[in-house]
């Protein structure tokens, strides 16, 4: 009997007493387990789904309500100085307000392309963009594609900011509801010039129709191709892709946007590549700028730092997102320094296409005080070098890369020998001085003040790259070579870090080696009424010791080796820094080797509040014309002067303690082991310098001599006899060392015996000097002063002075004493 029944079976085997003589096979454990496991992810993406559903009804049902005045208008983001004051007000200005009949299809076709390819076809959310981001994000293992469709964005710049403690689960529900209710209330050309008004393009230019005509100088309705597809990309990043200071990453943005035209078959080919040849710089036209004086020009440096801070930390886009933000600027500050750049005959900038980059942060927090990105603007808001500038600090590196390094790990003083002679790196390449000459002997001191380039290197080599560069990086200066964070000797003498950087590190070792990260932001209000508080990071970056000595040798740069930095009764110090042009280069620029011209002029400045760097340059330094004279390189001495007497006006003009574990001592300089000065030793010889204690030296030069016991018992008698002066003394001899006598400034006789007679046969003044000596090294001199006249009987006197540095002669022949006969007088004794 047959059945389709495997339980029917069995029990008709059991009725009949019979079992299946069929060999029964196990099922396989594996498949029971998947066809449970699909059971339960079934049954848990059914759930999902229902409490998705359910929870985006939840937080669907707390959507803020969004009105035509949220749509069409522009919400502001307010900056704040030091003070509270308000001093600029971003997205407040006027538009010219497209409308939807006014769209451009060739702006409709770019700003879709590159945004929202499905606009037309989605109800306001689309789930294919969401998957396929989704999956790009999941490829890259980063956020690199969104999924909002332009709807969205519209709702997100409308009720809703970027802050990223709002960037959640119900916000990005509330959006999307928000979407799909907006579908339903506007048309897509409605919803379409609503986000064209509403979007940020750079330099302070908001909405689409206003776009083309302070970029193109035209109507909404006339551009071209490349320009609609310019103003498709911008918005994107307005700052990186600011058509005006990033030519080249605007052009590149545009292209990929014509690139997905070409693609979704809207252009053709021939366009494509018409478009593409066409340059960023030949369809703009000037900016209409006549607000010189405006707010976003004087404060274009310091709020291009806010942005960037803001995005950074919070992601929020401070000139969309309708915010508050409370910063470190000191405004009067900031306007003393833009009046003062933008002034050519005061500082001595020679024409206007000379620029300049100035930053100022407070010693104490790091806090960013004043930053000027550029002169004579004519984009508001526009390119900040202070904060981009890629170019050779010159020797303001010096201290950073190899000076402080050597201190750091190896303890050397303020006075240990380098010796500035011919040279090469480590491959061969000869390394020169800016002067081209040698100055041997140089201690650390006079080294780094003088801004010798050789003993740089040679500090450098002797602490090792590896030090150096672990060094630089506590001050979060990390440097590129061969694109990758290296070293190469060459940073003993330069390397790029931008201004901003580059005052943080010198406002470091201006903070007895606390290093504060550089910023200007304190506190951000959101739209939302978010508060977040913000301090920069906070470190020991180099030993207290360390800074103390390198700000005591900076001290010696004002006034000496940079006389426009120079503050009279200021405590301060610095460091000049220039570039060089190559042979090459200045064949280029028309000029020979005996030219001077540099591309690159700098100075960093400290005093114990404020630390202050000061670039001048021009943007493209090898165009013709477009060079530095050696007057012109000290512009930035000026600026720091200037400025730093404003910040110091009302500021208690203290100095640096130094620390107590260093010690200052007088050296005898270029001594190696470094050596006390012997009492012979010259003045200009002489060197008050730093050591850590336990290092300062403990024994004396003998270059110019020791310091020897003087005679004793020196005396004179005249010997009225044999008229004849005899002289006598006695004192302990030791090693080589002799007695030497001499009368009248003549030496008479060098030996180690302890009397001598000479004949004195005539009137007259008889000096007689004695001296121990031992090659180099003498006593004090011992002085006895005979005078014999046939009045009065003669007189002597002994003194004593400072031994000179003289070479002893054989005593004379007794022949060669005088013989006239004197009147027989007695001698009295010498005194003392």
């Amino acid at each position: 009997m047959a059945t389709g029944s495997r339980i029917e079976r069995k029990k008709y085997e059991k009725k009949n007493g019979r079992q299946s003589n069929r060999k029964q096979t196990p099922r396989p454990k594996g498949r029971k387990i998947i066809k449970t496991t699909l059971i339960v992810l079934i049954g848990l993406a059914f759930l999902t789904i229902i409490g998705g559903a359910g929870l985006f009804g939840y937080y669907a049902m707390g959507a803020p309500t969004v009105t035509m005045d949220d749509l069409r208008g522009q919400v502001s983001s307010k900056i704040y100085d030091n003070e509270g004051d308000l001093v600029l007000e971003l997205g407040g200005q006027s538009r010219d307000l497209l409308e939807p009949d006014e769209i451009p299809q060739v702006l409709e076709d770019a700003v879709l392309a590159i945004e929202d390819s499905r606009f037309y076809s989605h109800l306001g959310v689309d789930p294919i963009r969401i998957v396929g981001s989704f999956l790009a994000n999941l490829r890259a293992g980063e956020i690199t594609q969104g999924g909002s469709t332009i709807t969205q964005q519209l709702i997100k710049l409308s009720v809703f900011s970027t802050d990223f403690q709002d960037q959640t689960y119900e916000r990005k529900a509330q959006e999307a509801w928000l979407a799909l209710q907006l579908e339903q209330e506007l048309s897509k050309e409605e919803i379409l010039a609503l986000y064209l008004n509403k979007i940020f393009y750079s330099n302070n230019t908001y909405g689409a129709k206003t776009a083309a005509r302070n970029f193109f100088g035209k109507d909404i309705k006339d551009i071209t191709l490349s320009e609609a597809a310019l103003l498709a990309g911008i918005p994107q990043a307005p700052s990186d892709y600011d058509p005006y200071s990033n030519p080249e990453a605007a052009k590149e943005r545009r292209d990929l946007v014509l690139a997905v035209m070409l693609d979704d078959g809207l252009i053709s080919q021939q366009e494509h590549d018409e478009a593409v040849n066409q340059s960023i710089e030949s369809m703009l036209v000037p900016l209409d700028n006549n607000e010189g004086e405006a707010p976003e020009f004087i404060l274009n440096g310091y709020i291009d730092v806010v942005a960037q801070e803001v995005q950074d930390k919070m992601n929020i886009n401070i000139y969309t997102d309708g915010v508050e933000v409370y910063t470190n600027l000191d405004a009067d500050a900031q306007r003393h320094i833009y009046d003062l750049v933008n002034n050519n005959t005061e500082i001595g900038f020679t024409d206007d296409n000379m620029q300049t980059a100035v930053s100022v942060v407070d010693v104490d927090t790091g806090a960013l005080v004043a930053v000027i990105g550029g002169r004579k603007l004519e984009v508001a808001l526009g390119l900040n070098r202070a904060n981009s500038l890629n170019r050779s600090v010159g020797s303001t590196m010096k201290p950073l890369s190899a000076y402080g390094p050597a201190i750091e790990y190896l303890n050397y003083s303020t006075g240990t020998l380098v010796v500035d002679e011919a040279y090469t790196y480590s491959d061969g390449t000869p390394i020169n001085n800016y002067d081209f000459n040698y100055l041997g002997n140089q201690t650390m001191r006079e080294a780094l003040a003088g801004s010798r380039n050789i003993p740089a290197l040679k500090m450098l080599q002797d602490v090792g790259l590896d030090n150096a560069y672990a060094f630089l990086q506590k001050m979060n200066i990390n440097i590129l070579n061969n694109n990758q964070r290296e070293l190469v000797e060459s940073n003993a003498i330069g390397g790029e870090v931008t201004p901003i950087q580059l005052a943080a590190a010198y406002a470091t070792i201006a903070n007895y080696g606390e290093y504060n990260e550089p910023t200007a932001v304190i506190r951000v209000v959101t739209s939302s009424g978010t508060v977040e508080e913000f301090t920069g990071q906070s470190r020991q970056a180099m030993k207290e010791t360390t800074a103390y000595m390198l700000v005591d040798m900076l001290k010696d740069v004002p006034g000496t080796f940079a006389s426009a930095a120079q503050i009279e009764g200021l405590n301060h110090a610095g460091k000049t820094g220039t570039t060089n042009y190559t042979d090459e280069q200045l064949a280029q620029l028309g000029l020979n080797s005996t030219d001077y011209a540099a591309p690159d002029g700098w100075y960093a400045g400290i005093t114990p509040q404020y630390a202050m760097v000061a670039w001048v340059g021009y943007d493209n330094p090898t165009s013709p014309g477009n060079y530095l004279t050696l007057e012109e390189t000290r512009i930035p001495q000026s600026i720091y002067r200037e400025t730093m007497t404003f910040l110091m006006k009302d500021v208690p003009n203290t100095d640096w303690v130094m620390p107590s574990n260093i010690k200052r001592v007088e050296i005898e300089k270029y001594t190696d082991p470094i050596s006390l000065p012997g009492p012979y030793t010259p003045t200009e010889m002489r060197s008050e310098e730093i050591f850590i204690l336990g290092t300062e030296p403990t024994t004396q030069s003998l270059t110019y001599g020791r310091y020897l016991n003087g005679p004793t018992a020196f005396d004179a008698s005249y010997i009225e006899d044999s008229q004849s002066i005899y002289v006598s003394w006695s004192g302990a001899l030791d090693g080589n060392a002799q007695y030497e006598l001499s009368l009248n400034g003549t030496v008479i006789y060098t030996g180690t015996g302890t009397s001598f007679t000479i004949s004195a046969a005539a009137d007259g003044e008889y000096v007689f000097r004695l001296r121990i000596v031992e090659g180099n090294s003498s006593s004090d001199t011992s002085v006895i002063t005979v005078t014999l006249t046939t009045e009065a009987p003669p007189e002597s006197e002994e003194s004593s002075e400072e031994s000179l540095s003289e070479s002893a002669s054989d005593p004379p022949a007794e022949s060669e004493v005088p013989t006239e006969s004197l009147p027989e007088e007695s001698i009295s004794d010498p005194a003392g």
